[in-house]
């Protein structure tokens, strides 16, 4: 079956507690779901770069570009920048063992920002139409992304998937990021919620699925439910 046939399944962000990621996907066999991490798979837990080969050796899955993978490629090309990726939960072990693996360096390079799915969801990062400063449909922001990656744009890249999470206080900014996308919601990662399950607003036109999945967020030091960051994609 191809994995467009198969139903979703959403995985927000993991932050390097690769323990408790493949305690949640348990559930969910590869074969039977396509996957789609919403990026920031790196940073505060140990286990960053493991979590990021096996959501890449996953079989149907697809990954998001988030800020903390930006953070992390950005300080493996400038020195300078290793300080303030720590800062942000880097651990400098992940970074030694991407420096010595190109493939999966180039593989992080080449992850899109947007995924937009037949039935009309919007899969992306963060919760913010940020991404318009960089083109006006799915493809061309992809595209931009891509460029950026490969020829130093990081900090615009950090700028934009930092962005705030602002499409459960701004239904209009939601409503108008839709229409310019031909998009009917949104799912995104990011910024955790606080509730057991993905947050959902607006009837169901925004959906936020990070929920504090690692052991190691500052907000969740024994973790949140499993179940408020990885869950089917709603019908």
């Amino acid at each position: 079956m191809a994995a467009d046939d198969l139903p979703v399944l959403i995985v927000g962000d993991v932050h390097g507690d690769i323990e408790r990621l493949f305690a949640a996907l348990q559930p969910y066999p590869a074969e039977e779901w396509q996957t789609l991490f919403l990026g920031d798979l790196v940073d505060y837990g140990l286990f960053g770069v493991g979590a990021m080969r096996f959501a890449r050796d996953r079989a149907n899955t697809e990954v998001l570009l988030g800020n903390h993978e930006v953070a992390m490629l950005w300080a493996l090309r400038d020195a300078t920048r290793i300080g303030f990726w720590i800062s942000i939960g880097g651990q400098r072990h992940d970074l030694d063992e991407l420096r010595r693996d190109e493939p999966l360096q180039r593989w992080m390079r080449e992850r899109p920002a947007l995924i937009s799915l037949p039935d009309g969801t919007l899969v992306q990062h963060c919760g913010n139409d940020a991404y318009l400063n960089l083109g006006s449909s799915v493809r061309s922001i992809n595209e931009r992304v891509r460029d950026l990656q490969q020829t130093g744009g990081e900090a615009l890249l950090w700028d934009l998937l930092s962005s705030p999470n602002v499409f459960e206080a701004q239904p209009a900014r939601l409503d108008r990021w839709l229409k310019l996308t031909g998009s009917r919601r949104v799912v995104f990662g990011h910024k955790p919620h606080r509730g057991s399950r993905p947050m959902t607003y607006h009837d169901g036109k925004a959906i936020n699925f990070d929920g504090g999945l690692s052991r190691s967020h500052r907000l969740y030091p024994r973790g949140a439910p499993v179940a408020a960051s990885v869950a089917p994609l709603p019908a």
